[in-house]
């Protein structure tokens, strides 16, 4: 028995001692799961959809239904047989459509629950249209009623999904009108500003993470000195990735927990940030280098790559030399999956470098034989002198022992900077702090 049979089925069950107002709850439930406003959730997803029941994400519309009950009620008496084919189908042109920039979860027997963080709502809805239409086409030779299985969530409690139908009429016309990216056969983007920049922008920030928050990502700007002249080679870009509903900071480590595609829309966001706040900043003046973070994970994924080639480009042709990609959460990451990385960027790029989050001996001695060409990291705050004066010794003696150049940044004088030199160290930035 379908779950939507069981559901229906409820109204014939004898009431016994029940209470006359649990029968009439029982009886518009059903009366909601026949009309398609409450769905069903099979318990094995349960867990996997709490992540989204934050009431701002789902009031934003991002989140919606498309339902496979026309195939389900074509194939009648077949459909045990053949909805693991149904299934799978509908699986690969999902992954397909939606790649890493949104999810997919099978929620029930006809139902599928649809997240997608980077789209209006009403694109959101016109995306779902696609797939549920393209899913029909294949197994019913028309897609008719595709309109009708597209519902847009509106709340999630305790195994039920409440939705609502969409505008079907909005989301054809949004359809008919959308681009789309023949070389991945998906939905394109939907941006309706000129400006490129801006459009990548607002595109990827802010954004909806996986887990249901809403982050802002901000790029700040740094000088970068090299320290045998003295002189400024540029900026560094600086970002911060922040929880807008409470405005906390996320930590390197926080944000290096996030999933796949958020770090990528981080990566995506604080490019685009920071080339704004370059253009803002330069005054026309063209700097000599600009170095940008990018994440290892995003860098380890051929989506995440051709992702990220266009804003470096951009990024290079504002600067005279180029751009120095630093490769963040490179830790633990094996060398010759970060040699395969940094070879892939350094095309793009003046100089390749490896961002520590520790500077141990230890862990930068695993960065040998990873194509890096410098490492950086932060100056610890509040040493005294001896105490920097052993940090530095150490530090900078290991690891001139696997990169060329070495990058400190935040120390807190021209002093230490100058202290830095003499050890090794080939380029800095300054903090008042």
């Amino acid at each position: 028995m379908s779950e939507s049979a069981a559901v229906a089925s409820r109204k014939a069950e004898p009431a016994g001692a029940r209470p006359e107002s649990q029968g009439a709850q029982l009886d518009a439930l059903a009366q909601a799961q026949l009309s398609g406003a409450l769905r069903l959730v099979s318990s094995d997803a349960e867990t996997q959809i709490e992540r989204f029941c934050d009431p701002q994400l789902l009031a934003s519309g991002k989140v919606n239904i498309i339902s496979l009950e026309a195939v389900q009620k074509r194939f009648g008496d077949r459909w045990q047989g053949r909805k693991d084919q149904v299934f799978d189908f509908a699986n690969r042109v999902l992954e397909r459509s939606l790649g890493e920039r949104g999810v997919s979860i099978r929620v029930s027997d006809m139902d599928y629950f649809i997240v997608h963080p980077d789209l209006s709502r009403l694109a959101g809805q016109a995306a779902c249209l696609r797939y549920l239409r393209e899913i029909l086409g294949h197994f019913l030779g028309h897609d008719k009623d595709a309109g009708v299985g597209v519902l847009q969530v509106t709340k999630i409690s305790h195994g039920r999904l409440q939705a609502e139908q969409v505008d079907a009429t909005a989301a054809e016309a949004m359809l008919a009108a959308a681009t789309v990216d023949e070389g991945a056969h998906r939905l394109g983007a939907f941006h309706e500003d000129s400006d490129i920049t801006t459009k990548l922008v607002n595109r990827w920030t802010p954004f909806v993470a996986v887990d249901g928050r809403q982050l802002r990502v901000s790029a700040t700007l740094e000088p970068v000195y090299e320290l045998k002249g003295f002189t400024r080679i540029g900026f560094r870009m600086i970002r911060r990735v922040i929880v807008i509903s409470t405005a906390e900071e996320l930590s390197a480590q926080q944000v290096a927990c996030l999933s796949a595609s958020d770090i990528m829309r981080a990566d995506l966001a604080t490019i685009t940030r920071g080339i704004d706040r370059l253009r803002a900043e330069a005054g026309g003046e063209r700097q000599l280098s600009l170095i940008v973070p990018l994440s290892f994970t995003s860098l380890s994924s051929q989506k995440g790559r051709a992702e990220l080639v266009e804003p470096l480009k951009e990024a290079g042709g504002l600067v005279r030399l180029g751009v120095v990609c630093e490769i963040l959460d490179v830790e633990g990451v094996p060398p010759g999956a970060l040699l395969a990385a940094a070879s892939l960027v350094r095309p793009f790029s003046l100089l390749v470098v490896g961002r520590m989050t520790g500077s141990t001996a230890a862990s930068m001695e695993r960065m040998k034989g990873a194509g890096l060409q410098a490492l950086s990291f932060e100056c610890p705050q509040g040493l005294g002198d001896a105490e920097f004066m052993g940090w530095a010794t150490t530090t900078i003696a290991a690891a001139k022992k696997v990169a060329k150049s070495v990058l400190v940044y935040r120390v807190s004088s021209p002093q230490r900077a100058a202290t830095l030199a003499s050890l090794g160290a080939t380029h800095v930035s300054l903090t008042a702090g």
